[in-house]
């Protein structure tokens, strides 16, 4: 199956069946990062989920970024 077929099954997918595949991707990442780096994305992690209602929309986010580095 070529990347383009699996990139167009992919879209028919779920949202939960999407969320699965990623997670499943991230696996595969795993050995790409530090224990350093590990550390960071663990600790990020910890603080949204004792503060979640600090995480701002991503299309907010992703407009300070435009807006900040002309993106």
């Amino acid at each position: 199956m070529s990347t383009a077929e699996i990139l167009e099954e992919i879209s028919k997918l779920t949202p939960e069946e999407r969320e699965e595949i990623r997670m499943k991707l991230v696996e595969f990442e795993d050995d790409t990062l530090s224990p350093e780096q590990w550390a960071i994305v663990d600790a990020r992690i910890a603080e949204h989920e004792a503060n979640p209602q600090s995480a701002i929309p991503w299309e907010d986010f992703k407009a300070t970024l435009e807006k900040k580095y002309g993106l």
